[in-house]
């Protein structure tokens, strides 16, 4: 599969949002490890109004796809994981012609897009122990992809892969950011909330590309 059209991006999107809902529990037993214990209760909280938005609706571009489900993330989850988390997706077809169907290229470019959004409003760099850990290495991979020229399957599990060593390599940081911040080391050995859930993101975006 070289290309979605837009039906398709929006089953590959409802797809990960039941999912990432079922994995309230996972997430939030991580999070109370070192944080405020309520990642999983805000990211069902965000998927599950941004499934309200898109499920029966059709959409003539994925650009407004991604804006409604970003809106809705926004809008219902609060705080600073609302505003990163929505922003995978508010701003990945942000400001660009019309996408209908979309490859390897515009997701990579997309979520090139979004990272900058989100390191803009989060401050946070790779090492700091957050979501960016994860998905800033799923973006090269991404980029990796569309270079090589792969097809869409195949740079999804690129991505998914480089996102899990990235939510791997969170147990080695220290935080920087949150309430884990200030266990300093003792926060060491214990992997990050948000880049579970971004490596979730991907894992579950595979799945669907691989039925």
């Amino acid at each position: 599969m070289k290309t979605i059209n837009v039906a398709q991006a929006k089953e590959m999107f409802v797809y990960v949002a039941e999912n990432m809902v079922k994995s309230k529990d996972l997430l939030t037993e991580i999070d109370s490890k070192i944080g405020d214990g309520d990642h999983g209760i805000g990211m069902e909280l965000g998927f599950s109004k941004a499934l309200e938005k898109v499920k029966d609706k059709e959409y003539e571009t994925i650009n407004d796809l991604y804006k409604e489900a970003g809106m809705a993330m926004l809008n219902s989850m609060g705080g600073a994981s609302g505003v990163i988390f929505s922003s995978m997706f508010l701003n990945c077809f942000r400001g660009q012609p019309p996408v209908t169907e979309a490859g390897v290229a515009d997701f990579a470019a997309g979520y090139e897009r979004a990272l900058a959004a989100i390191k803009q409003r989060g401050k946070a760099e790779v090492g700091d122990k957050t979501m960016v850990d994860a998905f800033s290495p799923a973006v090269d991979a991404m980029k990796e992809a569309a270079e090589k020229g792969v097809e869409l399957e195949e740079a999804f599990v690129m991505a998914r892969d480089a996102a899990e060593k990235g939510m791997e390599s969170t147990k080695n940081f220290q935080a920087k950011f949150g309430r884990a911040k200030s266990l300093l080391e003792r926060a060491i050995g214990f992997q990050d909330a948000g880049a579970t859930s971004v490596y979730l993101i991907f894992k579950f975006t595979c799945e669907y590309l691989a039925k």
